[in-house]
Parts: structure tokens; C-alpha cells; sequence
């Protein structure tokens, strides 16, 4: 799809302290000589005013397409009322933001950006969920974007169960890891005994289980990094939340770790996850201790521990900790599991499903 004009409608946009599929993705194609628009979430009015989106943030999101380093054209909407209710329509954001409407693929994962106007934009429709959506508006969009998509590419066998029976070839596509950028330095030696956990500190997040550990392993680091919710109590004092990290900081200070955090709740949409801290934390070099889902299995020979509840989960951290310092074997896997080599999965399923078409 070198010369091909893609466009991505996300959940999430560029210009905050992570980066979702669709980012890397984007980025890829458009290294590889593709037109790629990502368009995200409009920004409403009401979003505004409630202080959901913080004037500190709004700041930090541009007005228009903006075009990046590697040639995206990014555009975040700002809208009077929000996706569905009374956003307009994806094609009409596009043509005020000067973006012709014909594109040779367009692939969706945020079921709020759908509308009638989203299937004439292209002959070629792949819907890309990268959560579970049992019930509210979120699923009943989902279903008419399922009844008009050509393909479907799931980030979990959780997430792809989740959709019931297809009439569209499908494709389970986990998440990945930017592996030149999180790499550890050459010269990396065998690391402190510090834990790192970096993501949203929603209640997705188990406070408690990082307590615990905190108790636990008192000659031990556990730094705490992401915007969202406070601790539900007092923490000790080898725990440290240091708030939300730049992007570009993010490699740095896990270079400074051992050993990486998934520490999920028992929210039941965290089954199908497919975090991308996983192989991030692997290509920076550490071990990871993470809550066993559908998609998170333990590799001890990899440096992934996993632990199923409270019983087994301090057994977990302190085989993550023995695991050798810096992870070469987590390193290479995660090698394996590089933005490009999915890129080349989605391009490979995107022409089959184009050429089913004709």
C-alpha cells in the first residue's frame, strides 16, 4: 500500500503522553510512501466545559491538520457536542479541514466516529476493535460498523470472541512495540532493584496490588507513571507516583527499571487486552510481572511472570526481579513483535480482503 491514501478513525490522538496502534501504524504507512490521515475523537464544547479535556491539554492539541515527522497528517475535530450526538459527520470534518474524501482503505477502531457518511469514503472498510464493547452506545454502533465492514482486525482472541459470529474475514493482531526507540543502550548493565509501571491510572489499575508489593519488597522501587486517579490510601514511602511522562521520556526511565508493572484489576474489560506496555517493557530490556488474562501468558524463559490473584502474586514479582538484568531473551522477542512486522500483517490481510472485493 505504498501509494495508497489510508485513513485511520481513532480513539486516541497523538498529542498526549501515549501512543495507541493506530499511531504506529500511521506511522509506518506513511514512512512506506502511503497518504495517511489519522483523524481522533473530536475535542467538544462539552468536553470543554466539563473539564474532562483540561485547558493545559487542549493547549497542547493544534487546530487542523498538522503533519508530522513521518508524514501523517493528523486531525483532531473540535466540535460543539461530542461524537455521536451531534458531531458532524467524518467526511464533512475532513472537507473543513481541506482533506479530500477518497481513500483507498479506511480503517476504524473508535466505533463514536462512525456515521452513514464513513462507508462511501472508501470501497474498503476494516473495522479494528481494540476493546470489549458489551453493551451501551459504543456496542450498538459497533454492530452497524460490523454490518458494513469488509474485514475486521482484533487486537485479541478476547476482543475478536467478543464480536459473535462474522460474516467478514477477520484477523487477530496484537498490539506491538516500537522496538528502535525502546531499545536499551548498548552498554547497559545489570540494573537496580526498581519496578516501573507506565499507563492511564484508571480502574483498570489495582492500587492495592502495588501496596501490597510496596509491603512486600520494602528494598524495593516502585515508580508509578500516568495521568488519572490518586491512590485509594496512603502509600509507602518506596513508592513513588510521579505523574504523567512525555513519550519521549518514556524509554529513559525504564531503562532505569528491572522490572515492568501490569497490575490489572479485576475490571472485566481488562480480558481483552492487548497492552502495549508488554513488549515495550521487553524491548527496554526488563523482566515483566503481569495479572494471567486471555492475552497475557507467563514465559519465565522470556522474563514474563504472571500471577492469578493475591496468593501468587509476590512468588511472581520475585521471579521477575531474578530474572538476568537487562532481559536479552524479553529483548528479542519483543524484536519479534516490531510496529513494522505488524504492518506488514495488516497490509497483507488489507489487499486480501481489497482483492476479495473485486
Amino acid at each position: 500500500m505504498t501509494s495508497a491514501r489510508i485513513l485511520f478513525l481513532s480513539h486516541s490522538h497523538p498529542f498526549g503522553p501515549f501512543r495507541v496502534g493506530s499511531h504506529h501504524y500511521a506511522r509506518v504507512l506513511a514512512e512506506r510512501g502511503a497518504d495517511v490521515v489519522h483523524l481522533s475523537t473530536p475535542i467538544s464544547l462539552a468536553h470543554r466545559v466539563t473539564g474532562r479535556v483540561s485547558r493545559k491539554d487542549l493547549a497542547a492539541v493544534p487546530r487542523g491538520p498538522q503533519r508530522d515527522a513521518s508524514g501523517v497528517r493528523n486531525l483532531v475535530p473540535r466540535t460543539i457536542l461530542p461524537a455521536p450526538v451531534g458531531a458532524p459527520k467524518v467526511a464533512r470534518m475532513l472537507e473543513r479541514a481541506g482533506i479530500p474524501t477518497g481513500f483507498d482503505v479506511v480503517l476504524i477502531d473508535q466505533p463514536l466516529l462512525w456515521d452513514s457518511s464513513v462507508r462511501a469514503l472508501s470501497d474498503t472498510v476494516v473495522y479494528r476493535p481494540t476493546d470489549l464493547y458489551p453493551d451501551g452506545v459504543k456496542h450498538r454502533l459497533q454492530q452497524q460498523i460490523l454490518d458494513a465492514a469488509d474485514g475486521v482486525i482484533a487486537t485479541s482472541d478476547e476482543v475478536l470472541r467478543g464480536l459473535g459470529a462474522l460474516r467478514v474475514p477477520a484477523l487477530v493482531l496484537s498490539n506491538g512495540a516500537d522496538v528502535a526507540r525502546f531499545s536499551a543502550p548498548v552498554a547497559d548493565q545489570t540494573r537496580d532493584a526498581r519496578c516501573v509501571y507506565v499507563g492511564a491510572l484508571d480502574d483498570r489499575f489495582d492500587w492495592e496490588r502495588i501496596e501490597a508489593w510496596a509491603r512486600a519488597f520494602a528494598d524495593v522501587d516502585f515508580v508509578i507513571a500516568g495521568p488519572g486517579g490518586r491512590p485509594p490510601s496512603p502509600l509507602p514511602s518506596n513508592v513513588d507516583p510521579v505523574g504523567p511522562v512525555p513519550y519521549e521520556d518514556v524509554p529513559a526511565l525504564l531503562h532505569t527499571a528491572r522490572v515492568g508493572l501490569l497490575p490489572l484489576s479485576d475490571h472485566p474489560l481488562n480480558a481483552g487486552r492487548s497492552p502495549m506496555k508488554l513488549y515495550e517493557y521487553l524491548a527496554a530490556g526488563l523482566s515483566v510481572v503481569a495479572r494471567e488474562t486471555p492475552g497475557i501468558r507467563g514465559r519465565s524463559d522470556l522474563g514474563i511472570e504472571v500471577y492469578t490473584d493475591a496468593d501468587d502474586a509476590d512468588a511472581a514479582l520475585e521471579r521477575a526481579l531474578r530474572h538476568p538484568s537487562p532481559n536479552e531473551a524479553g529483548e528479542s522477542a519483543a524484536a519479534d513483535a516490531s510496529w513494522e512486522r505488524k504492518t506488514d500483517a495488516l497490509e497483507e490481510f488489507v489487499r486480501a480482503v481489497r482483492g476479495r472485493a473485486e
